[in-house]
């Protein structure tokens, strides 16, 4: 009997605050800022919030974090909604930190006249230079004792537009000698003369992070914030916003963020790569993004059994990228479409085929499913097959076509190599071979060689661009770049190269959407570049690898 896995720390708060009756049902959300496209580290994150809520029978809201709106774009928006159904997930609201605006303005209005905010003239270096260390405390701003209806009547004046952006700032008045730096007087407002993505231009004020976040979860009645762990010096300071308002209790709790070998995951580096041209866009199979792995041909299946392999836990660690890889491979060899395709070409001619002769094999999409869907493959006298599965000098334990060898020919006969016909330089351009006509499956008197080899008819080949792709960077930990170096330094001068392929005609009307398997070879997806006229397909990772999941 297998045995139960044991809860982690996240579903042992929520089953205890169920219990206590702290809560009825639990309420996650998901806040991602519209500043560029989700990553594999929100995918984590995506697992995390709807599968907790699907598991208690709660629900998530979607709530974009928008608060800063020179660098929000509804294209943005748009693209993270389809990154969360093509998952799998369905949100309960689609909110927005916009929609409070008004209230978080109200609030801070109250503040001020509470004595508890300020509005400061100080530049930020003047700010940054009075904040202090961690071992000496900060300065307080001159104008730090201004008076409730001062202060009002400044902060009036920065919504309506009077001062020019950095001009001054809101900030609470909390403590400049606190021992946590977030709480010397953090900033609440800032000025921004900038267009908003829904809001318009009735805003030139916008609310920090701080001061948006615990309250919007407040609006929301989230039950569970849940977030990163680069987060957890920030709740401290949600905690005092939301007891300070006396509004609804909202927590935050951490988890560890998903860090992966020769991946970034930093949306600031990535935007980078996109505007330099160093990748083709957001959605390139070399990205991270969940746009990328979507081209390349990785599920979301796959994508949640990796983030169910690595867990929950509160300590940061590097996960292997050959974990995801294996999920990906999982996933596809269950159900992904079989096809025979050539890569490194040379032609077989059967020298004892009938001329002309056609014959056309029922072979099945998928050899987990023998009675299911079957795909045409024509046989003919011409064929091509892999360079790698010829070899004129070969080892005894070569298995594949070799002179005076025998192999099967997938899927048909047997044939041996009778001759090796070469070029001026030594190459082999062409074997010719004989068929034995008693080998053919189910038709004649079966008798075993150890080799069996793909092959694709000359006459109903296909032609394919393959893009085979790498990983984009050649260091394993990305987060460990040294300080003389830019990360740009690492990246993989091989993590494209263009191949060609020639496939048997049938993968041309694959409608499957998912990636295929080219038999013997690895996986490949469509992409969104083909023509009927140009097939391009793209490596999502190969058929076999040595890795072991229980290594991780």
């Amino acid at each position: 009997m297998e045995e139960e896995r044991k809860l982690n720390f996240l579903e042992e708060i929520i089953e205890e605050d169920l219990k206590s009756g702290k809560c009825e049902s639990i309420l996650t959300r998901f806040p991602p800022e519209p500043n560029g496209y989700l990553h594999l580290g929100h995918a984590k994150s995506l697992c995390i919030n709807f599968g907790l809520a699907q598991k208690y029978g709660g629900k998530t809201n979607l709530r974009y974090d928008d608060t800063n709106p020179t660098k929000e774009d509804t294209e943005y928006v748009d693209a993270i909604k389809e990154d969360i159904k093509w998952l799998g997930f369905q949100w309960e609201k689609e909110c927005y930190a916009s929609d409070y605006f008004d209230q978080l303005y109200e609030w801070a209005e109250w503040m001020i006249g509470q004595g508890l905010a300020y509005v400061d003239d100080q530049t930020q270096e003047q700010m940054r230079e009075n904040r202090g260390t961690v071992e000496t405390p900060g300065k307080n701003s001159p104008w730090r004792d201004r008076t409730p209806e001062e202060n009002l009547k400044l902060f009036r004046e920065m919504r309506d537009g009077k001062y020019a952006d950095g001009e001054k700032v809101l900030r609470a008045k909390i403590d400049m000698s606190h021992p946590k730096m977030e709480f010397r007087d953090p900033i609440m407002y800032r000025i921004k003369h900038a267009h908003h993505h829904r809001t318009g231009d009735k805003w030139c004020i916008y609310p920090m992070y701080d001061y948006t976040h615990g309250q919007s979860d407040s609006i929301e009645h989230i039950t569970h914030s849940i977030c990163t762990l680069e987060f957890d010096v920030h709740r401290p300071l949600y905690d005092w916003y939301i007891k300070t308002l006396g509004i609804y209790p909202s927590h935050q709790y951490e988890f560890a963020r998903l860090n992966l070998t020769y991946t970034l995951m930093s949306k600031r580096k990535l935007l980078e790569l996109v505007q330099k041209g160093i990748v083709a866009g957001w959605d390139d199979p070399r990205m991270p993004t969940l746009c990328g792995v979507r081209r390349r041909g990785y599920t979301a299946e796959a994508l949640k059994m990796f983030c169910e392999k690595i867990g929950v836990s509160k300590r940061d660690q590097l996960m292997d990228i050959q974990l995801l890889e294996w999920c990906v491979r999982q996933d596809l060899n269950a159900r992904a479409r079989r096809y025979m395709v050539v890569q490194d070409p040379v032609k077989v001619k059967i020298t004892n085929w009938p001329e002309g002769l056609v014959e056309w094999y029922d072979c099945p999409l998928n050899p987990a499913e023998p009675e299911g869907a079957t795909r045409k493959v024509p046989f003919t006298g011409e064929l091509w097959i892999d360079r790698a599965d010829f070899m004129e000098d070969a080892p005894k334990k070569f298995f594949r076509l070799k002179p005076d060898g025998e192999v099967r020919l997938k899927y048909t006969y047997i044939v041996k190599c009778n001759n090796v016909i070469k070029d001026a330089e030594g190459n082999v351009t062409e074997l010719e071979c004989t068929y034995d006509p008693s080998t053919k499956p189910g038709g004649g008197e079966w008798r075993s060689v150890k080799g069996t080899i793909h092959w694709v008819s000359c006459d109903y080949a296909k032609e394919l661009e393959l893009r085979n792709y790498d990983r984009l960077f050649t260091l394993a930990d990305m987060s460990q770049v040294p300080e003389d170096k830019d990360y740009k330094d690492f990246l993989n001068p091989d993590s494209l190269s263009i191949g060609r392929g020639l496939a048997e005609p049938a993968l041309a009307d694959d409608d499957s959407a998912i990636a295929v398997q080219f038999e013997r070879t690895g996986y490949y997806i469509k992409d969104k570049d083909s023509t009927p006229d140009h097939l391009v397909f793209n490596k999502t990772v190969s058929l076999k690898d040595s890795y072991k999941p229980e290594q991780a």
